[in-house]
């Protein structure tokens, strides 16, 4: 019996044709956990489907990921795969090339809305600081929904029973299938060229199929960049998509979208309202306080009485009137008494007596230190006459000779010092007689004398006596100034001081 001989690649062949042609392992349901995920530079991706026995090679082209995959598989996802086995003829191994993938247990749409929700939260599209207000009191406010339906009639319904002040701009878009997305941004944007208040983007209720274009990324991201403040509100209460997270409010449905744009106008008008009644009463009450302290003032004995005032300040003047003329006196008497002593002063009657003084001491000192050096040297000498005289050194002339040395230096140094001492007492005397106040002594009395003057001007103008000057008078009873009616009495003979004179005169 002849056998049949067969290449490698003949029998990878055979074995795919018969896997290929096998009904049974057409569109096949597999399950298994996901691992050794990857995607090549073109698109495809690959990982091996594995249970707790064995595992198989899988390949999901980037065409079907696109069309049927609505979520990102990870490595460890249990998943249910929908595919068709094939063999890779040149390496002789077989895949299983899939066209969908869902995971185990839970629909692929749920898996998509979780993913793009973790996402975008961690980019930060859901957080708090971004939100912003919606405003209180809105001009106009734009909807982006279907064209008809309850959804448009319930906000245009509730913003008119709420708030019929409020414009009203609907923007129509498609809120279910493929192509909503991107018309749901295209309104987004558009809307943004009127001038809203607030944009509200909704649907009604549905399956979650129905509402994911509310779930699209690119319906969120838009949102989010919206510079008009947004309230979402798709489906029930019990609905969430990720417009929720990304507008800056949420609305269980479009009606509570409505009321959350809008405030109620009756509840405003109550509240002026309210605030009128308690502004007039505020104004009632603060005439009142006003009135009342007017009435107290009114009252009061400055008020009644307002020469009192006067005789108060009067005698107050008068006061500081005797205090000027005590003080003007005491100052002017201080400063003689300073000009008597300085022209009584020796610098002035004699200042040649200064310039005697000094050179006698100058003198006196040249002839201390004269006396002073002639003595030390003399005190020297007899040291250096000891010296040659004593027998206590081998080399007498030596010692001599250094004793000598030292005399000369010691005399050296005392003619030094004695000459800079006598330059400095000359250059002391020199100044002292070129001194500007030994020859201009008249000076320093003609500057005294000055402030001696001025000082008496100024007491001049403070003195109260002046005012008589100016027509005034001064009112005196027994050489006491009268300061009020009530230091007369009838009889009494007043002394009335003018600048030129005094008149005596009788009160009656």
């Amino acid at each position: 019996m002849k056998e049949n001989t067969f290449t490698v690649s003949q029998i990878n062949a055979l074995i795919k044709k018969k896997l290929t042609q096998t009904q049974s392992f057409k569109n096949i349901l597999v399950k298994g956990e996901i691992s050794n995920y990857s995607t090549s530079h073109i698109g495809h991706s690959y990982f091996t489907l594995k249970d707790e026995k064995s595992k198989i090679n899988v390949m999901i082209s980037k065409f079907n990921k696109r069309r049927f995959l609505k979520f990102k598989p990870e490595n460890g996802m249990q998943v249910i795969v929908k595919g068709s086995i094939d063999v890779y003829e040149t390496d002789g191994k077989y895949q299983l090339n899939v066209v969908k993938i869902t995971e185990d247990g839970v629909g692929e749409l749920h898996i998509a809305l979780e993913q793009l929700k973790k996402k975008l939260k961690n980019e930060g599209l859901f957080d708090d600081t971004h939100k912003k207000k919606i405003p209180k009191y809105p001009k106009r406010i734009g909807v982006v929904t279907a064209k008809s339906g309850a959804v448009v009639k319930d906000v245009i319904t509730t913003v008119k029973r709420r708030y019929p002040i409020c414009e009203i701009l609907v923007f129509p878009t498609l809120v279910q299938g493929d192509k909503a997305a991107p018309q749901i941004v295209r309104q987004i944007k558009h809307a943004q060229k009127y001038d809203l208040d607030t944009l509200i983007i909704g649907r009604g209720g549905g399956s979650i199929e129905e509402l994911w274009p509310f779930n699209e990324e690119i319906v969120a991201r838009e949102i989010y960049n919206c510079k008009i403040p947004t309230i979402s509100a798709i489906g029930h209460e019990v609905n969430f998509a990720i417009t929720d997270f990304v507008a800056d409010k949420r609305a269980a449905t479009p009606t509570a979208a409505a009321e959350l744009a809008v405030p109620e106008l009756t509840k405003i008008k109550d509240h002026v309202n309210q605030l009128n009644r308690q502004s007039k009463k505020s104004i009632k009450d603060k005439l009142s306080l006003k009135k009342s302290r007017l009435n107290t003032i009114r009252q009061k004995k400055i008020i009644k009485n307002p020469e009192t005032i006067y005789n108060i300040k009067s005698m107050h003047f008068d006061s500081i009137v005797n205090k000027l003329g005590f003080s003007s006196k005491t100052i002017i008497e201080k400063n003689k008494n300073k000009l008597i002593r300085l022209e009584s002063a020796n610098i002035f009657k004699n200042p040649q007596s200064i310039y005697e003084k000094k050179s006698i001491k100058l003198n006196s000192l040249i002839n201390n230190i004269g006396f002073s050096s002639k003595t030390i040297i003399e005190k020297n000498k007899n040291k250096l006459i000891r010296l040659e005289n004593s027998g206590a050194f081998k080399n007498p002339e030596s010692l001599y000779m250094l004793k000598k040395i030292n005399l000369k230096n010691t005399v050296n140094k005392l003619t030094f010092a004695s000459t800079n001492m006598i330059t400095d007492n000359k250059n002391k005397l020199f100044k002292i007689e070129n001194n500007h106040i030994l020859k201009n002594p008249d000076e320093i009395l003609k500057n005294k004398r000055d402030i001696f003057l001025k000082n008496i001007n100024k007491l001049e103008v403070l003195n109260p006596l002046l005012t008589l000057k100016r027509g005034y008078s001064i009112a005196k009873l027994n050489d006491k100034v009268i300061s009020s009616v009530e230091d007369v009495e009838v009889g009494d003979e007043v002394d009335i001081e003018f600048d030129d004179g005094i008149i005596n005169t009788k009160v009656i």
